[in-house]
């Protein structure tokens, strides 16, 4: 009888044991469909951002520019599918705020990671038609090494009334953000944070232009009393070609390594015509020593970025011989040089 007793005891204990972890398991299933139905259409139906694609990660010093958000006590909401919305900031003349998922945002690919977005507020207040564009950097703060995991992918955001928020679904692993021994929270504070720089479209371009056959390209200089010379480098008068000044200039005596038996001759660049954009300045020149008594002349082509400073030269060491002067080119104690300017770059200043 007593053993008939214990297992009826035993029986009515296994149906209380089966009844209240069925109904556990009931109410279970209908908090956690409730939670994903909320989270699914009233959280996340608004995003459809693109997961991330060629994001970089890297750790900074320098704290962010924009907006800081610590959160205390991190773990009271650390299973939370909830997006946090920071207070309104202001950066770079708009209104901002951060918007911060600390279980990821699922509808962005963020599962298993930390989400963080930026989204722009205030656009009643914009032009019809507006756009902003935005080279956007987001931030996790690495407590413990006291710097900054810095995210970006280095691409401009362009926020409009189609786009107001743009970031990151997996800013950072859950396994790596809540590993107490990587640094990312400590005595259970965390901080994110948002830098924002807006990128304005230039407008105006400087515009390189090369001319070929320039209008007064050619300049002759004869340089008289050759024999008196003295061993230093001798220089012509100024000549306007494009935007820029030049003179020829050569040591009788030689240079490099011509010297002392063969003649040299450079191209100098000078300064530049009023209200000429200063800029280096590309410069192809054929050099001429004139045969005075026929057409023999000797050519060298030399060509160059001249800097924007005066009295770089550029040129040959050798055109001649000294002792092959007698033969045409050193006439009457004098010689003739002659510089053709065949190409030279001229810059201006234009709109976009």
């Amino acid at each position: 009888m007593e053993n008939g007793r214990w297992s009826l005891g035993l029986i009515v204990l296994a149906f209380v044991f089966i009844t209240s972890s069925s109904a556990e398991f009931l109410i279970q299933q209908v908090t956690e469909s409730k939670v994903s139905s909320v989270s699914e259409t009233e959280y996340n139906s608004s995003y459809n951002l693109n997961t991330n694609l060629g994001v970089t990660s890297v750790l900074r010093e320098a704290r962010p520019s924009s907006k800081i958000v610590t959160i205390t006590r991190f773990s009271v909401i650390r299973e939370r599918f909830e997006p946090y919305e920071s207070s309104v900031f202001e950066a770079a003349g708009y209104k901002w705020r951060l918007i911060l998922y600390v279980t990821g945002n699922k509808a962005d690919g963020g599962d298993n990671h930390i989400s963080l977005y930026v989204r722009i507020e205030d656009t009643q207040s914009l032009p019809k038609g507006w756009e902003v564009d935005v080279d956007l950097k987001l931030f996790v703060h690495n407590i413990r090494q006291r710097k900054y995991l810095t995210v970006t992918d280095e691409a401009v955001k362009r926020y409009n009334e189609a786009n107001k928020e743009w970031g990151y679904g997996q800013l950072i692993p859950l396994s790596t953000f809540n590993n107490p021994n990587v640094g990312y929270i400590v005595q259970d504070t965390c901080s994110f944070g948002a830098e924002i720089f807006i990128v304005k479209p230039a407008e105006q371009q400087e515009r390189v232009t090369f001319v070929s056959n320039p209008p007064d390209n050619v300049f002759t200089w004869r340089v008289r009393r050759f024999s008196s010379l003295e061993d230093k480098f001798y220089y012509s008068s100024e000549f306007l070609v494009g935007d820029r000044y030049w003179r020829l200039g050569f040591n009788p005596k030689g240079t490099g390594d011509g010297r002392p038996h063969a003649l040299p001759i450079f191209l100098y660049a000078q300064g530049f015509k009023p209200n000429a954009v200063a800029t280096t300045t590309w410069g192809a020149v054929n050099l001429r020593l004139r045969h005075q008594l026929g057409s023999s002349h000797k050519k060298a082509y030399s060509a160059a970025w001249y800097p924007i400073r005066p009295d770089y030269g550029v040129g040959v060491n050798n055109i001649i011989l000294v002792k092959d002067l007698q033969g045409g080119y050193l006439v009457n104690d004098s010689i003739v040089f002659e510089a053709e300017m065949v190409m030279v770059s001229v810059t201006n200043i234009v709109p976009t």
